[in-house]
């Protein structure tokens, strides 16, 4: 695949714009309670460190990599985890976030492991959601936006690694 075009579809004023209101959200959620968030690497990584900053609720960061792509723009359905917390969460408030929701299979068996490590509560909140492409049923607590099914990179999402650096979600547009 050979990127001909990315067009912008949600500009990095739209997008910090609803990064502040989800930011409100969950810190009217948890009040003063402690929330774990669980930054899914290397694609939320931009979004949950502003997201972070806009959490008035003590807040503290956990990362985990979770792969079901490989080199590829669909999944191949084989979920692994390539890197685990690093500490316990039984007992606490647990809020995954993640870049980009699609088929559902990743979070679903993502949320599940979760589950059974005994946290007080679990939530999810993503960046983008991509609700016509599901096959899995998982609820999403917190969105930021829902785009069609269409390739997307920028603020976290990548192609082959690459594009994670733009301050903007593109819509990619392949090379015939």
């Amino acid at each position: 695949m050979k990127i001909k075009k990315i067009n912008v579809h949600i500009s990095e004023e739209e997008i910090e714009k609803r990064v502040r209101e989800l930011g409100a959200e969950i810190s009217a959620a948890y009040g003063s309670e402690s929330v774990c968030l669980i930054c899914i690497l290397k694609g939320s990584a931009f979004f949950t460190c502003e997201l972070a900053k806009r959490i008035t609720s003590p807040v503290e960061i956990e990362f985990m990599s979770v792969s079901s792509y490989g080199a590829g723009t669909s999944s191949s359905g084989v979920v692994k985890i390539v890197q685990d917390l690093s500490t316990s969460i039984e007992g606490k408030n647990v809020l995954v976030i993640e870049d980009i929701i699609d088929s559902g299979r990743t979070l679903s068996y993502l949320l599940q492991n979760l589950k059974t490590r005994n946290p007080k509560s679990i939530r999810l909140c993503t960046l983008l959601d991509k609700p016509e492409r599901r096959v899995v049923d998982v609820k999403v607590d917190y969105v930021g936006f829902e785009i069609p099914d269409e390739f997307v990179v920028g603020y976290g999402l990548d192609y082959n690694q690459h594009y994670r650096n733009l301050p903007y979600i593109g819509f990619v547009e392949i090379e015939e």
